[in-house]
């Protein structure tokens, strides 16, 4: 007979919700007394009090109302959603008690669901019968609830996968897929719909990366979105291996190899856009973990100013890249957005009266009218031996997709030297950082001193959701440091200073951020950094004097977008932070 696990605990008597509040600050002594006076005045609870006077949000009241029943409590805006407990309960049920299944322990047999009442006996006693199982219940707010019953019974993820997992009951009996069996398995509907539907959806919410991660009981699906990871998806263990396989087949690596890392990638349509997947299996302890990164080869390049590049780092850029040799070096960690500005920067360029090479790995964007190749290390096409074979082939520009040792450093100085404009990408911290690096890798100062026209330093901040942007003062502190920050660059005749942030909607998945937009600084090589550059290479000395002649940095350029209401403090620090 199925049980409810109701997290019975004895009350106290004394204790109530508006106490809990009150200890946690959430309100004052003064609304405390209000509320107790117009409770027993209307004879309403002080709940009701509450909730019709607006002072505590419905998720610090439902928090509270949890901790005083001892039951635990769910914040449905972060939690994944198990597609098998979806599944499980009818979206009339969840309608009708106002709660939502999100996690399934299979093994034990409990379904945990989130309710806006999580002490409703009818309708936890209801929810076992339905499924036989047992039933943890935790406490939410009810708006989130509402919203995570419309966002997962409509036509999400979630909802997708839970009915195609419906579909074929064989995964709830097979625990463990013969090698054998794994072919016929792959090729069922089920299986093939989940990889689409999981596909689909890294396309629809502009996704740049989705990591399938086997994990102990289940297996989780994260989708990197606007920089950050966010955990959208769980599947049940056991069809682990033929999801994992479906993706090897259609990248075509092998199936029957589980011990090392294998690379491939497959075209995926989706209405009219084409995304070039680059797959990437990594053994783990608990099973392959996948790595997608989507290309998208539809949509276009950026201009540099819808890349955020603008005011005097723009001009300098801009002065760089019209010299007709030299070499120009955007800078920046991993997925900072460097080989977008490098495109953007070729578009530029790109005309029928130069001839333009890129060497790339892998090519991210296909551009008409640039000879593109990409780098293939296993028939010995390297960035130096590539470099080599550009340098016979006529060319006025050459892109180089990243300077990452001693024989690629020497054959781009040389090839700027011999009158071509070279593009190049190196990872370092920040522009001046540059030479400092370059040196390392076996440069000469003088080289660097009459080759190097302009490095740009990067990063890439989430901008504000336009459709619920809202504006707030800051705190005193907060303005102080854009103040010390800026400098010369803070609007001082402006008063009464106020700053923005996303309040969060459906068109944002509630984080207040859409799209990104990059901040930079652009280092010239001027006459007085030429000589630092002879003397010492000293990337502290060179950073300083660039500053003395103008230059703005990456926190100053995110500072002043978060000033023109584009991003927030909180984004800039999160990357440009020293």
């Amino acid at each position: 007979m199925p049980t409810s696990d109701l997290n019975n605990q004895q009350l106290p008597e004394h204790k109530t919700v508006i106490d809990i509040l009150l200890e946690e600050h959430l309100i004052t002594k003064e609304q405390y007394d209000d509320v107790k006076v117009k409770s027993s005045s209307q004879g309403v609870s002080s709940e009701s009090i509450l909730e019709s006077m607006g002072i505590v949000d419905q998720k610090k009241l439902a928090e509270a109302e949890a901790k005083l029943l001892g039951i635990p409590f769910i914040s449905l805006e972060t939690a994944s959603f198990s597609p098998q407990a979806i599944s499980l309960v009818p979206e009339a049920v969840v309608q009708r008690f106002s709660l939502i299944p999100f996690s399934y322990d299979e093994e034990a047999r409990i379904l945990s669901i989130a309710m806006s009442n999580p002490i409703d006996l009818e309708a936890l006693q209801f929810v076992a019968q339905k499924t036989g199982l047992t039933i943890k219940s935790f406490a939410a707010s009810k708006e989130e609830v509402q919203k995570a019953i419309e966002r997962q019974y409509g036509q999400e993820i979630v909802g997708q996968v839970g009915e195609a997992l419906a579909e074929s009951e064989s995964f709830k009996k097979v625990k463990t897929v013969d090698s054998k069996e794994i072919g016929k398995i792959i090729k069922e509907a089920p299986i093939a719909k989940i990889v689409s539907t999981i596909l689909e959806y890294a396309v629809v919410s502009r996704s740049s990366d989705v990591h399938i991660e086997p994990q102990d009981d289940r297996v989780r699906v994260r989708y990197r979105i606007d920089g950050i990871l966010y955990d959208k998806l769980n599947l049940p263990k056991n069809v682990q291996d033929a999801v994992i396989s479906r993706i090897k087949i259609l990248s075509e690596i092998k199936i029957d190899e589980h011990r090392i890392p294998q690379d491939g990638r497959f075209n995926y349509k989706v209405s009219n856009e084409e995304i070039d997947l680059r797959v990437a299996v990594l053994p783990t302890v608990f099973g392959e973990k996948i790595a997608i990164r989507l290309l998208r080869k539809t949509g276009g390049v950026p201009t540099l100013d819808e890349l955020g590049l603008n005011g005097f780092s723009l001009r300098n850029a801009e002065t760089a890249i019209l010299r007709p040799h030299g070499i120009i070096l955007v800078c920046g960690p991993t997925g900072s957005g460097k080989t977008t500005t490098l495109y953007s920067i070729l578009a530029r360029l790109n005309t029928a009266r130069v001839n333009i090479l890129s060497l790339e790995d892998p090519i991210e964007y296909q551009m008409p009218g640039i000879n593109q190749v990409a780098v293939n290390s296993t028939v010995g096409l390297t960035f130096a031996s590539g470099l080599r074979a550009f340098l016979r082939q006529d060319p006025n520009i050459i892109l180089v997709g990243e300077i990452r040792d001693k024989e690629t450093t020497d054959l781009a100085l040389q090839a700027a030297l011999t009158g071509h404009l070279v593009f190049s990408t190196l990872h370092t911290s920040n522009a001046a950082g540059a030479f400092l690096r370059l040196l390392d890798l076996g440069a000469e100062n003088f080289l660097l001193a009459s080759t190097i026209n302009a490095i740009i330093g990067q990063r890439i901040v989430r901008k504000i959701c336009t459709n619920c942007i809202e504006q707030y003062p800051p705190l005193p502190q907060i303005l102080e440091e854009i103040r010390k920050t800026l400098g010369k660059f803070f609007p001082q005749a402006q008063t009464n200073i106020k700053l923005s942030r996303g309040k969060g909607c459906e068109q944002c998945s509630k984080s207040g951020y859409l799209g990104r937009i990059g901040i930079f600084e652009t280092l010239s090589v001027t006459p007085k950094i030429t000589s630092l550059i002879l003397e010492s290479g000293n990337s502290a000395l060179i950073e300083k004097e660039a500053l003395q002649e103008g230059m703005v940095t990456m926190k100053q350029d995110g500072y002043l977008k978060v000033l023109q209401g584009v991003s927030t403090v909180e984004e800039v620090l999160r990357v440009a932070q020293e």
